[in-house]
């Protein structure tokens, strides 16, 4: 990197920043993800590789603009590790990983500048996926107890948010309904949690099993309507 990064290396790397290279930050880590749901070892050793790479092309710049080191980024991540898991690295016992959870959490809490007031909810990034970003939130206020006792209130509250939908539907406000079916889908993430679910891995099979099902029947058929769980979901005319 630093060879590419130098006068008589690449014109391109050369250009990049750190707000360029995001695109590719996300794309490589998507990509180590497919090779994880396919089992493919090879796979993955490579794209791990790709990723790698972009976190090394990140801290090269930084270094370069005199920001940190990739010493100070493995010292880092070495220190907080340590710190964070003190029943392992303290004296500090617990009974389960939930148990580790908490104090992770608890922890979290007291790091940072001093004197500085976090919120539980702060270090959620905003630009995860949408569904995992609400089941990311909704489990860190579940910590202090902000949370329904089970999956059924969650489930009850799905069916009330769609009541509210239908509502804004009707009455034609535009605004309003993309509102209420934003809570919806906040509601369905919520009870997907309580039911021990991954709401982001529920909806990419849901989208998986759509894909294999259009493949094999939808691009057959020009003139049928295709069915998904016995419906008809669209006409392909």
């Amino acid at each position: 990197m630093d060879t590419l990064l130098s006068p008589e290396g690449c014109p391109w790397d050369r250009q990049q920043t750190h707000q360029t290279l995001k695109k590719y930050l996300i794309e490589e880590t998507y990509e180590v993800l497919d090779a994880i749901d396919e089992g493919d070892m090879y796979k993955l050793c490579e794209e791990l590789g790709d990723l790698l790479l972009q976190i090394v092309f990140h801290t090269a710049l930084a270094e370069r603009a005199g920001k940190f080191t990739m010493t100070e980024v493995v010292s880092g991540i070495t220190k907080k590790m340590i710190n964070r898991h003190p029943h392992v690295f303290g004296e500090v016992t617990v009974e389960n990983a939930a148990e580790v959870l908490e104090n992770w959490e608890a922890i979290k809490q007291k790091e940072g500048q001093e004197g500085e007031l976090k919120s539980l909810l702060a270090g959620v990034p905003r630009y995860l996926p949408a569904l995992q970003r609400a089941q990311k939130v909704q489990s860190k206020a579940a910590i202090i107890g902000f949370d329904w006792p089970e999956a059924a209130g969650a489930a009850l509250k799905v069916e009330e948010e769609w009541e509210e939908v239908k509502s804004a539907w009707e009455k034609g406000d535009q605004e309003e309904l993309q509102r209420e079916l934003g809570d919806f889908f906040f509601a369905a993430v919520n009870t997907c949690r309580l039911l021990k679910f991954d709401a982001e891995e529920t909806l990419r099979a849901a989208a998986d099993k759509f894909t294999k099902r259009f493949c094999f029947n939808g691009e057959k058929s020009t003139t049928a309507g295709f069915k998904v769980g016995g419906d008809v979901a669209f006409s392909a005319g």
